[in-house]
């Protein structure tokens, strides 16, 4: 598996700011992973560019491709940690790409002053809605951001992830399955990383024992099909 030069560029400066560790991390799942991943660390200038480069740089392929995303209107971040990920994206897809979608973002608590309500940015009623996520582990937020665009009158045509561990779950399918599941077959789901691209950056960098337990990691619990 080949890497682009966003992903090495995404894998190494997550890795300096340290959202991206390699050694040994209990999950929720109670699954022992020799890696993990907190997208709430990619919190500086010079990271939140290369993240949301990633991001649009992925959109525009997908609308492209013969399966890939469709045609949407409106970018959605699920707060808090996807508010500057969509605003982000939205200014990139612009500049980079010539693609021109509003965005939105939701509250933890509804506001019953001013404009109200729940969502904040650009109105999502009548409009089809991408959803971005970072790591969708229990598909937890994608069900939340897909209630949330619902019921203010938005339809939502896929999700774009940050990572796909590329695990198979509880359900005996694969992560990206499982989220194609919850938004119910309308679009798909495409993402920056897999678990196989941060192996090639590995082996890339003769970084051989973190290798060693992340093919460990893979024999146990990858999803073969997703390769």
């Amino acid at each position: 598996m080949s890497l682009d030069k966003f992903q090495s560029e995404l894998i190494e400066h997550a890795m300096a700011v340290g959202a991206l560790k390699f050694g040994s991390f209990v999950l929720k799942s109670g699954r022992n992973s020799p890696y993990f991943f907190n997208a709430g660390l990619l919190a500086d200038g010079p990271v939140l560019d290369t993240l949301c480069s990633a991001y649009a740089a992925t959109i525009a392929y997908a609308l492209k491709s013969t399966h890939g995303l469709p045609q949407f209107d409106i970018l959605f971040g699920p707060a808090y940690k996807g508010i500057p990920f969509a605003a982000c994206t939205a200014l990139l897809l612009h500049r980079d790409h010539g693609i021109d979608v509003g965005f939105a973002y939701d509250r933890k608590e509804a506001k019953d002053h001013g404009e109200g309500g729940v969502m904040v940015g650009a109105p999502v009623k009548g409009k089809r809605v991408l959803v971005l996520d970072d790591v969708a582990t229990a598909g937890t937020a994608i069900r939340g951001a897909i209630n949330t665009v619902t019921k203010e009158g938005g339809e939502v045509v896929g999700a774009v992830l940050l990572l796909d561990r590329q695990e198979v779950g509880r359900e005996g399918k694969s992560m990206i399955e499982e989220v194609e599941g919850i938004l119910g077959g309308k679009g798909s789901v495409p993402t920056i990383l897999k678990m196989r691209h941060l192996m090639t950056w590995l082996k890339q960098h003769g970084r051989t024992d973190e290798l060693a337990s992340m093919q460990q990691y893979w024999d146990q619990y990858g999803a073969k099909g997703s390769e």
